[in-house]
């Protein structure tokens, strides 16, 4: 079978084609037949390491924690899954060293998850990473809920920082299917159009208006979740328009490693900063949000491509560096990666 591979940190220019045997399933297992592997910024940056040309943790790596595909074997003991079942993958590269950017990979039953029937592999490929991580965002409040359902956050405010990012983007989608009314900010006016054909009821562009004043108007008492992609940068922002009990879900640190906020205003507002990174999420709190990353998408509240604001982008697997290459850039939408 035809494989991605590198065994080195570095750029884009350490991937390389293989051949490679068909992976065989041990016990509790699951083999899919991959259609299409998405790219996070994750999976650029473990590829990159700390350092150019450091050896990896196995003799060979296989890049991307998230696709899609049809099962194709199943090891004892799997229940629930079914050969030639459609399936979406969440997390292959974790702690392993096989992702998606291959014809096959054998991963545990947990990590491959039915398909609706009504979902594309686009759509499986673009789930994994983005959805888990705006899912643990919107579900970090003390007030709940632990796990998100249609209508589970009706009353509630939303703001969703860099709505055009693939995070950004599922946060909006998974946050009005709960029915919680969802602001937006965005740089320009393109990005703006992608965070409205995403679901968010209001965007603002802060570029050009001011943010605060905005909120205000839109949410007097405050807002109740922010799902933060550039907290260093929006600090002042967030500690003016959090409502009280407000939680602030940080995801990343675009725009800057540090983050300073004033004690008082907080404090005041009994606000919760909670830092996520999907992967070192409890396994009750992941099992809650694949289960309603799933039922969202049975739902159709999850739809990706250019009209519901996630463009796509795709490549051959041979391309797999330009693909990385793309999203390490910041292209805009979801890159994807057409493994048959």
């Amino acid at each position: 079978m035809r494989a991605i591979v590198y065994s080195q940190t570095g750029g884009p220019d350490v991937l390389r084609l293989v051949e490679r045997s068909v992976p065989v399933t041990a016990a509790g297992q699951v083999r899919v037949r991959v259609h299409v592997s998405g790219v996070n910024p994750t999976d650029w940056k473990s590829r990159r390491g700390s350092a150019p040309g450091e050896a990896t943790p196995f003799a060979e790596v296989v890049p991307n924690q998230d696709g899609a595909g049809i099962v194709d074997a199943l090891g004892d003991g799997v229940a629930g899954l079914q050969i030639g079942q459609r399936v979406w993958i969440w997390e292959a590269a974790w702690q392993r060293a096989d992702g998606t950017a291959q014809e096959y990979v054998v991963l545990p039953a947990a990590n491959v998850v039915a398909l609706p029937p009504s979902a594309s592999f686009d759509l499986g490929a673009s789930l994994g990473i983005p959805a888990l991580t705006a899912h643990r965002c919107l579900t970090m409040s003390e007030f709940g809920p632990a796990r998100l359902s249609a209508g589970s956050l009706t009353g509630r405010t939303v703001l969703v920082a860099g709505g055009a990012g693939a995070v950004g983007h599922a946060a909006i989608q998974l946050a009005r299917w709960a029915g919680a009314e969802v602001i937006a900010t965005v740089s320009g006016p393109v990005k703006a159009e992608l965070a409205r054909r995403a679901g968010a009821e209001h965007v603002i562009n802060y570029r050009t208006q001011e943010p605060a004043a905005e909120i205000h108007k839109l949410a007097p008492h405050g807002v109740d979740i922010v799902v933060e992609v550039a907290p260093s940068q929006n600090a002042a922002l967030n500690s003016a328009i959090v409502a009280s009990g407000a939680t602030i879900a940080i995801y990343a640190n675009n725009g800057g490693d540090e983050l300073t906020l004033p004690i008082r205003s907080h404090m005041t507002t009994n606000t919760r900063v909670q830092f996520v990174l999907i992967y070192g999420v409890d396994p009750e709190a992941k099992a809650h949000a694949v289960a309603a990353v799933s039922a969202a998408a049975g739902d159709g509240a999850l739809p990706v491509g250019d009209d519901a604001g996630l463009p796509l982008h795709r490549f051959p697997l041979e391309r797999t560096p330009d693909a990385h290459a793309a999203v390490e850039a910041g292209a805009v939408g979801k890159v994807l990666i057409n493994v048959i």
